[in-house]
């Protein structure tokens, strides 16, 4: 925001003490105004409270001794009373009259002691309970603002009570409503036009001030031209004025001297801006200007992450006041300043195991130093930024290996399977074992097809072909697959799972695939032979599997790779399975995790979120359902 003009601020200051005295004027007007006319109300209510006071005051003093109710329950004397009281002649005639009386005064009634309207000037309202209203008294004592906000907030009606005795006992008390809203249609006329009259007082406070600052400020007029052409890059004034020996020549002496001043350093400021420019091309990294004399000139919002300081805190401060020798960025940076020492991408790890890459250029102008630039990069995201550069290489490269692994295994697959349909028509007569051993061949075969087709779209959308299965299934066709690598490595294989059934709706051949690359990495991790446990259960809306080897575990500098492309430790290992069944997890919206203890085994849990439960499902295998043991 500009700052302000001499002139405008004198015009304010005029207008504002014009404006203080008008409102308090006003406000004193305003309130002797607001004051009397509550006070007037309050009165007025007040002898209708004690008319009516008056008046039932007789009513309320018959005797009831000789009437048949029982004068010891209030209820019924209070209910004879009424009687009375609603009969009174006089009474009803002053209730009818209470609204004609006073243009403030809203209703009027007698209360008695259980709150309800005994009698009332609404006759709606007689024999019903009626609240306690705030007492128009304490609006009379309270402040002028709080009676400003009665008459233009929202708008309430107010009691002016008196109570009643019968037989020197309290009985109730006489209500009169004062209304707010007829409160301010009667004084309004008198409230704007005190308005009108405290705002023309402003306008003319307004001309006025104009007025008077234009007379008094007209010599600094010429003054303010020429600041304009100075700060316009014009620094000799086109036309010279006379010579002046009071105190307009004394400024006009000054402002050329420091026009010249400005004009000697206008061009070391247009090299510093375009030194700055190019700095602030990039503010991802922390950057911090300093001046000859080393002070902080300019800092970037990214810089105090680095430092651990605002920037209000930096600027105008030299490096020994923003860097702390206990650190080693602040050690680095104050070495580097002591010694005038620029540094090149030197990279620094700091106490909380960040890596931060620091560059220090001292900038000089015609041989002489007017300043140094200093640059706080985070080296992790450098670091990021290569690595990702690396993947987007290996993923080109898995491209070209996919592109040729499915143009080398396409054909054999293919021819694989026109002999495998002309073995079908050759043998008429196939036993059923014979027979099963050829549906897995052929069921085999179709699921290389699909892994060969992944392979190609690894890195594409797989469109999925999801049917409904019971996954305790799947694990026994799992089971059955590996059965013959578990019994050439003398592994156990034992199965727990629950009676009941676990509907998903899954790509079979994806998830089969996917599980049977953990179960065979598990089964291969047991080279002298062991137990392989895997359990099927229910947890929550999830269907788990978790597998649970005895082999040596994962090395714990290698975990965080498993999942990785390519990645194997396993001589003649592709390095896909792992990564394959991480996506094939992922594609069926559930989770695959893993834990390991060195030389106590690796455990891989997958989860795959549960259908509703269907009972068009087929049973497992008939596999046993506590257990398969393999040798």
């Amino acid at each position: 925001m500009p700052a302000l003009r001499l002139k405008t601020k004198l015009v304010f200051a005029i207008t504002g003490m014009v404006l203080a005295i008008v409102a308090t004027l006003s406000t004193l007007h305003l309130s002797e105004v607001l004051r009397r006319g509550i006070q007037d109300t309050l009165n007025n209510g007040k002898v209708i409270a004690r008319n009516v006071f008056d008046v039932a005051r007789e009513p309320l003093q018959t005797d009831l001794s000789d009437t048949k109710i029982d004068s010891s329950d209030p209820k019924q004397v209070e209910d004879a009373l009424a009687e009375i009281l609603q009969t009174d002649p006089d009474l009803n005639a002053l209730l009818d009259s209470v609204i004609s009386f006073s243009p403030t005064i809203q209703d009027a009634a007698i209360i008695g002691a259980s709150g309800r309207a005994l009698v009332h000037s609404s006759p709606s309202l007689l024999a019903q309970t009626i609240s306690r209203r705030q007492d128009f008294s304490d609006i009379a004592t309270s402040s002028i603002w709080k009676q400003f906000k009665i008459i233009y907030g929202p708008l309430q009606t107010y009691d002016v009570r008196i109570s009643l005795l019968r037989n020197g006992v309290p009985f109730g008390e006489v209500r009169v409503g004062v209304s707010a809203a007829f409160l301010k249609d009667s004084l309004r006329p008198v409230i704007n036009n005190a308005l009108i009259v405290s705002g023309i007082s402003i306008l003319l406070s307004l001309v006025l001030a104009a007025g008077l600052s234009n007379f008094a400020l007209r010599p600094l007029e010429v003054i303010s031209r020429r600041l304009d052409l100075i700060s316009s890059g014009q620094v000799e004034p086109v036309e010279a004025p006379a010579p002046r020996l009071d105190e307009y020549g004394a400024v006009t002496t000054k402002i050329d001297r420091l026009g010249r001043q400005m004009r000697d350093v206008k061009e070391v400021f247009s090299a510093l801006k375009e030194n700055l420019d190019q700095m602030m091309a990039n503010l991802q990294d922390g950057v911090m200007l300093f001046t000859s004399d080393f002070r902080v000139v300019l800092v970037s919002a990214s810089a105090e992450r680095f430092v651990g300081k605002p920037r209000g805190e930096m600027l105008g401060n030299r490096p020994t006041e923003i860097f702390s020798e206990d650190s080693r960025l602040g050690r680095a940076i104050l070495e580097a300043f002591e010694n005038r020492q620029p540094l090149e991408q030197e990279e620094i790890e700091v106490e909380d195991g960040r890596r931060i890459q620091i560059a220090l250029d001292f900038i000089e102008e015609r041989g002489e130093r007017i300043g140094a630039l200093l640059t706080l990069r985070d080296a992790e995201s450098v670091h990021r930024i290569e690595d990702e550069i690396e993947l987007s290489r290996r993923l080109a490269a898995i491209g070209r290996l996919t592109s040729g692994v499915a143009h080398e295994v396409k054909n054999p697959i293919n021819a694989i399977v026109v002999h495998l349909e002309v073995l079908r028509q050759k043998l008429h007569q196939i036993d059923p074992d014979t027979r099963r051993h050829m549906d897995v061949i052929g069921s085999e075969i179709r699921r290389l097809d699909r892994v060969v087709q992944t392979l190609v779209d690894f890195t594409r959308p797989v469109e999925l072909r999801l049917t409904e299965m019971d996954l305790r299934r799947l694990v026994d066709e799992v089971v059955m697959l590996a059965s013959p690598e578990a019994e050439r490595l003398n592994v156990h294989i034992e199965r727990q799972t629950t009676p009941e059934p676990l509907p998903v709706r899954i790509d079979a051949d994806l998830v089969k695939q996917a599980v049977l690359n953990i179960v065979i990495n598990g089964v291969q991790a047991m080279a002298d032979g062991g137990n392989l446990h895997i359990v099927i259960q229910r947890i929550g809306e999830l269907g788990t599997i978790t597998v649970r080897d005895e082999g040596p575990g994962i090395p714990a500098e290698i975990r965080d790779k498993i999942y990785n492309l390519y990645f194997t430790t396993k001589k003649g290992g592709s390095g896909i399975g792992l990564a394959m069944a991480y996506r094939v997890v992922q594609l069926h919206n559930g989770a695959l995790e893993f834990d390991s203890v060195e030389g106590q085994g690796a455990t891989f849990t997958l989860r795959i979120p549960l259908m509703e439960s269907s009972a068009t499902l087929e049973q497992p295998a008939a596999a046993p359902a506590d257990s398969v043991k393999m040798a």
